[in-house]
């Protein structure tokens, strides 16, 4: 059983329902007054953000300080990380203060397994996103939101055909959840650009199309992702306008929609180019109900790796998913008899 969440890959199906069941209770607990669990009282989390982030280190602090933990936060700019100070030595100064779990998100894929592999700390690692490789929570967070709409908020999406769209090339998120959806058994096909898709995608769980007219009428969900041109040192597509012309999401394609499909993004928006105001501003888009739930997700993550009767993520600790929504239960109910 392991005791970090570095990939999307390494969950079962059993171990991403779970934490899906897990952050169904954790979102009740944020719909009361006093929005507190006391599970990792004493427990301290470092949030060690390498790269520049809002909806992530917010949302971690958030699920952190609502499950009663410590809460460090630790950027690069400004620290001896900007001397020159490596990721081991930093690292290590974490271990020393007594940190119990490390959120890193870091500008080199594979920084976090490293961190998990070395020995340099003897806490739990969560990845916060990882370079151009993985982003494990939010695809957690996109899996319970298309939960929520396409199934009921329950089990898992079975049947359910998620087209993602974009900059695939450079997009943890994409990876993150061509791996969770799959194993959630949704039907996912990845529609982008040539030039923007990853070289090896035959080897993913999914399929890739380069017309995304075609597929659009028969998604139960459409995922937008940002072009991301701080990763981009060539020109792979001609103009931004060719490109929203033909891989942006307008509301003429979104009326081609099934009445029930939803529009994602897991932000920020480059509105205008991936997607048009009247797409981000519309009842379909669940870009600001993606960011609400991101925060029991992590709440889940944490809570089952810190302060869960079983470990949570990876192994066969998913046997008895109803022992894990009992105790939160539990919790809640012995916090709102203290208020």
């Amino acid at each position: 059983m392991k005791r970090h969440l570095i990939s999307a890959a390494d969950l079962t199906r059993d171990d991403a329902v779970l934490v899906l069941d897990t952050a169904e209770e954790m979102a009740r607990v944020a719909d009361r007054p006093i929005k507190k669990l006391p599970t990792l009282r004493g427990r301290t989390v470092v949030n060690l953000f390498f790269e520049d982030s809002t909806r992530t280190r917010i949302s971690f602090e958030a699920a952190a300080k609502r499950l009663s933990a410590d809460v460090i936060n630790f950027s690069a700019k400004g620290s001896s990380v900007s001397k020159g100070e490596s990721l081991k030595d930093t690292a290590l100064t974490l271990e020393a203060m007594g940190a119990d779990a490390v959120v890193i998100r870091h500008h080199g894929s594979g920084a976090p397994h490293r961190l998990a592999t070395s020995g340099w700390i003897g806490g739990s690692v969560v990845n916060a996103g990882d370079g151009t490789h993985e982003h494990p929570t939010q695809a957690l967070l996109d899996a319970f939101t298309m939960r929520r709409r396409l199934a009921g908020g329950e089990g898992d999406l079975s049947g359910r055909r998620i087209t993602i769209v974009g900059d695939v090339l450079h997009s943890r998120v994409a990876r993150s959840n061509v791996h969770l959806l799959s194993t959630l058994g949704a039907e996912v096909t990845l529609v982008a650009p040539p030039t923007l898709v990853p070289v090896g995608v035959n080897s993913w769980p999914c399929e890739v199309s380069y017309d995304l007219d075609s597929v659009i009428a028969k998604s139960d969900a459409v995922m937008m992702l940002r072009v991301q041109r701080e990763r981009m040192n060539a020109a792979f597509f001609p103009t931004e306008r060719e490109y929203a012309r033909r891989y942006g999401l307008d509301g003429q394609r979104m009326a081609r929609m099934p009445e029930h499909s939803v529009v994602m993004h897991p932000g920020p928006m480059n509105r205008g180019m991936e997607i048009t105001a009247e797409v981000a501003d519309s009842p379909r888009c669940t870009a600001v109900e993606q960011v609400k739930n991101g925060v029991s997700i992590r709440m889940a993550v944490l809570y089952l790796l810190l302060g869960g009767s079983e470990p949570a993520v990876s192994g066969p600790s998913a046997a008895h998913p109803e022992a894990h929504t009992d105790a939160v239960r539990t919790e809640a109910a012995r916090t709102e008899e203290n208020e």
